[in-house]
């Protein structure tokens, strides 16, 4: 429309000019044929105009350059509009951007018209980023914002006075072991997932100093018994724990079957032994005992109650853990307030094959096999602002092909801000891709949440539970946790929807 109006302009000016101007083809035919070229059938009286009006050839030549350049522009600018137009109904926006000549103008001037270009690019630009902006904020609005559970529930029934934590899933995830504080008193709870209780466990020496203990209901002896670390074994039908028995030495015990009255004694000496852990393709067990006056790493043979020393360092062995296969043993080595990660891969031949996985100067804790072997998820209190209270999770692979170096290491962190659960560790889910973990987030009361370590997702899973932690994953990925109700910590079960 605006070249019409121009080329009308410059007619009523060529008008006006001298009439002795020499006769000839007119400069304008060229732009009219290419206006006639764009225009529809019955838009053809301005062409008829320009066959009577025969102006100075030599200043219409200028005229018609200028048109040209004109014509052009405006139509470039009609084409960056209508890529930049938004549909019918706002036509108003694009005549708005359209520059119109004066009437009475013969040559617009082309400084300001090139300034006008310029302002209208950058608002063209603009409303693209504007639109892109839209988009992105529609994909994130998009995403689920928390994991909704199948379900949550209290395993047992939630009474004042106990205090239950650490819960142990049996390999097939149809039974659960917790351990119950009443007072300074520490009980073993066995129950199914309907919350039926199965077993009690609470032991004490017997009167005959044998290697048996007898069991006790919490309460009628004044010497307490304490019962913790729980580890099942691949039948699910026994299990070990560590106990003092109410004596003060801290050794390890077996419930041979469920449902019987006594425990065997499996460790007498006077040296702490602690951590047990049930290897799950036979019958042996590895543990932590300070028995040389430090902390190492020992297996023992059920059978017969063979032992062996597998590690023999000057700092501290702790935390055990079987690999599924149970042919490797990860655990942590070090001091005061740096421990590395490190990998025994034969058990046959533990000094040739001794590994270290982590060699940095922060402190790793709780080493945890995926399900299928592959990584190793710990806690690290490795963080930017080189806080020793903030902790981290981090995934490395299990066959110690990871570089140790810091910056390698770095690149390994999967979540942020954690609350390093000690007795249990990381909580991998069966598909061995996410991990559960406790945010130490106390404005929301320490949420659970669940990182995907392939996908690069980390959301809550809603539970509207408070200050969780000791969380843990069944074989079939239903999750345990501990809560607080009120003042007291109770045990909670939650499935995530499939």
């Amino acid at each position: 429309m605006s070249i019409y109006i121009m080329f009308g302009a410059l007619l009523i000016a060529a008008a006006g000019m001298s009439a002795e101007a020499p006769h000839g083809k007119s400069a304008v035919d060229d732009p009219t044929q290419t206006v006639d070229q764009d225009k529809k059938p019955d838009e053809s009286e301005s062409v008829g105009v320009a066959e009577v009006i025969e102006p100075d050839k030599e200043k219409t030549d200028e005229v018609s350059e200028e048109m040209k350049s004109e014509e052009k522009k405006s139509q470039t600018d009609e084409q960056d509009i209508e890529q930049t137009a938004k549909p019918e109904g706002e036509e108003s926006t694009v005549t708005s951007n359209t520059i119109e000549p004066e009437p009475d103008a013969i040559e617009p001037d082309k400084e300001k018209t090139d300034e006008v270009s310029e302002e209208m690019k950058p608002e063209e630009e603009k409303s693209q980023t504007v639109e892109q902006d839209v988009e992105q904020k529609t994909e994130i609005v998009s995403e689920p914002s928390e994991i909704e559970p199948e379900y949550i529930r209290e395993l047992v029934g939630i009474k004042a006075g106990h205090n239950d934590s650490n819960p142990v899933w049996s390999p097939s995830g149809e039974k659960i072991a917790f351990e119950r504080s009443i007072g300074d008193k520490r009980e073993i709870i066995i129950s199914g997932m309907d919350g039926s209780v199965v077993q009690k466990i609470y032991c004490k020496v017997s009167d005959d100093k044998n290697s048996e203990m007898e069991f006790f209901f919490p309460g009628i002896t004044e010497d307490i018994s304490y019962n913790s670390g729980i580890s099942w074994s691949p039948a699910e039908v026994s299990l070990v724990f560590m106990s003092n028995g109410g004596s003060g030495n801290y050794d390890l015990y077996l419930l041979p079957q469920l449902g019987n009255k006594t425990t065997i004694r499996l460790t007498e000496h006077e040296g702490k032994d602690s951590h047990p852990q049930w290897s799950p393709s036979n019958d042996h067990l590895v543990f932590v005992s300070g028995r040389t006056g430090k902390a190492d790493i020992y297996l023992m043979k059920l059978e017969n109650k063979e032992t062996i020393q597998l590690t023999d360092g000057e700092k501290t062995y702790l935390y055990p853990q079987w690999s599924p296969d149970g042919k490797k043993i990860a655990m942590i080595y070090g001091s005061n307030e740096n421990h590395d990660i490190y990998l025994i891969e034969d058990i046959a031949r533990p000094a040739e094959t001794l590994k270290i996985l982590t060699t940095w100067a922060y402190d790793d804790l709780r080493p945890s096999w995926s399900p299928d072997g592959k990584y190793i998820a710990f806690y690290s209190n490795y963080n930017l602002q080189e806080d020793p209270k903030v902790w981290a999770l981090f995934v490395i692979a299990a066959d110690g092909s990871d570089s140790t170096g810091d910056e390698e290491l770095a690149a390994k962190i999967v979540a942020k801000n954690v609350i390093p659960d000690i007795e249990s560790g990381p909580a991998w889910m069966p598909d061995s891709k996410r991990i559960i973990y406790v945010k130490n987030y106390r404005q929301a009361y320490n949420p659970i949440y669940i990182v995907n370590i392939e996908e690069k997702t980390d959301l809550p899973f809603k539970t509207t539970t408070k200050m969780n932690h000791d969380v843990t994953c069944s074989s079939d990925g239903t999750i345990a946790f501990r809560a607080q109700v009120e003042q007291w910590d109770h045990i909670y079960i939650a499935k995530l929807k499939e």
